[in-house]
């Protein structure tokens, strides 16, 4: 399956290179997170469509393998603070549902090797949708 292209703000991009700046080298540079940053194309918050996932956007998403459906916040790790609603942009599947829109498909690895296949189904809520651009 052909990856879908990433939409991803600048803004976000700037703090997620700094995150990965973070992480221990090897880690970092081999995180897939690094790859989708490099490959996304980059926009100004202020222009982001309304139905693309983006730091901190509430997505409602589908896991093809079981057919779970599962609605979460997309947020830095520090913001997880232990709540089931939130997904870190560092976990697996966090990493594969940014800068995906409305529609869109990926596989991606998964916990053990496993492959995933994420939908993306609906994006509830968005920041730049709701106007804080900066948050």
């Amino acid at each position: 399956m052909q990856q879908p292209n990433l939409i991803i703000s600048s803004l976000d991009l700037d703090r997620l290179e700094r995150l990965l700046e973070t992480l221990p080298a090897q880690q970092a540079m081999n995180h897939p997170l690094q790859g989708e940053l490099d490959r996304a194309e980059v926009i100004e918050p202020g222009d982001m469509p309304a139905d693309v996932v983006t730091m901190n956007s509430t997505v409602r998403f589908r896991l093809a393998a079981s057919g779970e459906e599962h609605s979460l916040t997309l947020v830095y790790p520090k913001d997880v603070q232990g709540d089931p609603d939130r997904i870190s942009v560092l976990a697996p599947v966090g990493s594969a549902l940014l800068g995906l829109k409305v529609g869109d498909q990926i596989d991606w690895p998964g916990p053990a090797g496993q492959p995933l296949r994420v939908t993306i189904l609906e994006v509830l809520y968005q920041p730049e949708r709701a106007g804080e651009l900066h948050r």
